[in-house]
């Protein structure tokens, strides 16, 4: 497994090393001792999985009093997975950090507690809808490239309203 350094000094992407043969393939998705030995000493307490149908756009979401920590992969299909610092002592407040995950290339994110997100995840705290929390994915401080190509994303009426990150309660 390699783990690569992203502009955003704490998100990592992982590339899990392929074992190939006709009968299929072999992945290590997670290993303690690789990712500590990454200084990741991660505790995931929970797992999500989602389906979205094409077109559907999830996020930006973070929670303040509890944040999770998230490891994301997608078992099938393509996603435009991006990770956007919310900590406003941070030198990178604002900025976004954004890859291809897919089924084809087995990609991994880990998205650090602190940071806006969506899609499927391991999370470091169990999830608190009293605290969840999110930011417009449009906001053109942030200025996010969503692969669109002239398609209007489908989002939940919480994603569409959600605040600009100028007007939302983010990490001191």
């Amino acid at each position: 497994m390699r783990i690569v350094d992203t502009t955003l000094p704490e998100v990592k992407l992982i590339e899990p090393k392929i074992f190939s043969d006709g009968r299929g393939f072999f992945m290590e998705s997670w290993n303690a001792r690789t990712f500590a030995d990454n200084d990741l000493d991660l505790h995931f307490v929970q797992d999500n999985h989602s389906r979205s149908a094409k077109g559907v756009l999830r996020g930006l979401h973070y929670q303040l009093k509890n944040p999770q920590g998230k490891l994301v992969r997608v078992t099938a299909g393509a996603v435009f997975d991006v990770a956007v610092d919310v900590r406003r002592s941070s030198a990178h407040f604002g900025r976004w950090v954004g890859y291809e995950l897919s089924d084809a290339n087995k990609r991994m994110l880990w998205v650090p507690p602190g940071f806006a997100h969506g899609f499927l995840y391991k999370c470091t705290q169990l999830y608190d809808a009293s605290d969840d929390r999110g930011i417009r994915w449009n906001d053109p401080a942030i200025g996010i490239k969503w692969p669109l190509a002239g398609m209007t994303p489908q989002l939940s009426g919480k994603d569409a309203d959600a605040p600009l990150l100028a007007d939302a309660p983010v990490f001191a």
